[in-house]
């Protein structure tokens, strides 16, 4: 009889444990741009309601997904500019997502709705310092950035050809970071991805043209940057993370990423 029980006891943990292996959700872990959050954040709800993998996002800004990527500590890294040299050659792939436009934000007291490149760079280097020489108030322009290592850093500086130049008041770590700020004073100016724009701030005119999906995906808007996928070249993803690499890449996810307010590469 002892013996009976014992054997029915055993096989009871076995159906228990074998029950909670198969029920152990399948999951998708990326890291990166904090740019990213709502376009990933649109295309891992689709994805898991299609098929029940669920995509974690780790918002760390660009160059930590990226390494984050390199050290096997998530499956896709997500990055707001393309791979530099020395990353590629670490073992590094990039595949370009989607395009997404740089907006520059000011506070909705500001009367300012329309900079060019040129006037944008100049005012980013200190050689420009009230925004009454850009037709503003008579007030001292508040430069509000991004960190060291950030994607929408480096493609804002790389299309206004200001790096290592600009004169930053405050350089926060996070998109929402800078449009609170900005929110906040109505001297100050900063940038952030089209996407991630609320109604706290205003995005003006660049060189007369607005933010629209139909002018970044035409070039005339032209502070635009790719949103990228990094994965490691000669690593295989899982089973779950090719299938959510392979959707977000494909024709089928075209709608998805354009509600997120960017525009498909594919």
């Amino acid at each position: 009889m002892k013996k009976t029980i014992s054997i029915l006891i055993s096989a009871l943990i076995m159906c228990t444990s074998f029950a909670g292996c198969s029920a152990k959700k399948e999951t998708v872990t990326t890291d990166g741009s904090t740019s990213m959050e709502k376009v990933i954040g649109v295309l891992g709800e689709t994805f898991e309601a299609d098929t029940g993998i669920t995509v974690t996002y780790n918002p760390t800004g660009s160059g930590s997904g990226i390494k984050a990527v390199a050290a096997g500590t998530c499956d896709i890294g997500l990055s707001s500019r393309m791979l530099k040299d020395e990353e590629k050659s670490q073992g590094l792939s990039e595949t370009i997502l989607a395009y997404d436009g740089i907006a520059i934000i000011v506070n909705p007291e500001n009367p300012v709705d329309d900079l060019d490149v040129e006037t944008i760079a100049k005012i980013y280097t200190g050689e420009i310092a009230n925004w009454s020489e850009v037709g503003g108030n008579d007030s001292e322009i508040v430069l509000i950035g991004r960190e060291a290592g950030s994607g929408t850093r480096d493609g804002f500086e790389s299309i206004t050809g200001t790096e290592d130049k600009c004169a930053y008041r405050q350089e926060l770590t996070s998109t929402g970071d800078v449009i609170t700020t900005v929110s906040q004073n109505p001297d100050a100016i900063g940038y952030a991805s089209v996407a991630s724009v609320k109604d706290t701030v205003r995005a003006v005119k660049v060189g007369g043209v607005a933010a629209t999906e139909a002018t970044i995906k035409d070039g005339s808007y032209v502070i635009q940057r790719p949103f990228v996928l990094v994965t490691k070249t000669d690593t295989k993803l899982s089973g779950s993370a090719q299938k959510f690499f392979d959707y977000i890449t494909s024709e089928k996810a075209r709608d998805s990423i354009s509600s997120a307010g960017v525009v498909a590469a594919n």
